[in-house]
């Protein structure tokens, strides 16, 4: 199925990132009866097209909608892709209760923060995530934040970006393929820009049909060898994967 990412927080907030053509069926699969926010990281059909599908999702709030946060220009395709949902329709008129949001600084819901990081797909500026979720003081201790980043759909990843995503806990990237690709990371590509980010577990995601599951874990560990990285999981993502962090 189409890349994408489901977040639960401790306190029982919860949001995705992406809404693909399979949204429903993921959703189905993973129990998701309520979101919090939706996150984008940009407008191809391979990541919004499920959007139409958050409908049985809305009908909690009511009289509320659901936020839906990514860039400018992200909003702006969303709003000309879906503009029945955002138009007067006759009562009864089936359309997901969606506010879009353009988003440059962090989002807060709960003790969940979402910071957009800017990256390249080819040449057009699209949106990464950064997970944060702030732990409750346990006798005294303070817990240090739990973190995770992603990134798909990446070709480059600015400088002031890096800086905003060292070290998380938990690193999920795009990594089409072993071929060069014009606006995606290859499988090198992104391991070597996960080596600059210092995450200490590392998944590949949105995966073409041209690898097995295995051939990409076989990768993983021949460029951990070459690279002689130690202390460090890289591996393959998988459709229900789930990470706890």
């Amino acid at each position: 199925m189409r890349s994408s990412l489901y977040i639960e927080g401790r306190a029982g907030e919860r949001a995705v990132i992406d809404t693909g053509p399979e949204f429903r069926l993921q959703a189905i699969r993973a129990g998701i009866t309520r979101l919090d926010g939706v996150f984008l990281t940009h407008a191809h059909a391979d990541h919004v097209h499920g959007l139409d599908d958050l409908r049985p999702l809305c009908r909690e709030y009511r009289e509320k909608s659901i936020p839906v946060y990514s860039n400018q220009y992200t909003i702006e395709e969303l709003k000309e892709r879906f503009s029945y949902a955002f138009r007067e329709t006759q009562q009864g008129g089936g359309k997901p209760r969606i506010t879009p949001r353009v988003i440059r600084e962090p989002v807060q819901i709960g003790a969940l923060s979402f910071t957009p990081i800017p990256v390249k797909h080819g040449i057009l500026d699209i949106v990464g995530w950064k997970i944060t979720e702030t732990r409750p003081e346990e006798g005294g201790i303070q817990e240090p934040p739990g973190e995770a980043v992603y990134l798909t759909d990446t070709s480059m990843i600015p400088d002031t970006s890096l800086d905003l995503i060292r070290s998380p806990d938990v690193l999920i990237i795009g990594a089409l393929r072993v071929r060069p690709h014009e606006t995606h990371f290859t499988f090198h590509e992104a391991l070597q820009a996960a080596l600059q980010i210092h995450s200490q577990r590392v998944y590949l995601t949105h995966i073409c049909h041209e690898h097995s599951y295995q051939e990409v874990e076989a990768y993983c560990q021949n460029f951990q060898a070459a690279q002689g990285c130690t202390g460090i999981y890289m591996g393959s993502a998988y459709d229900g994967l789930e990470l706890e962090v």
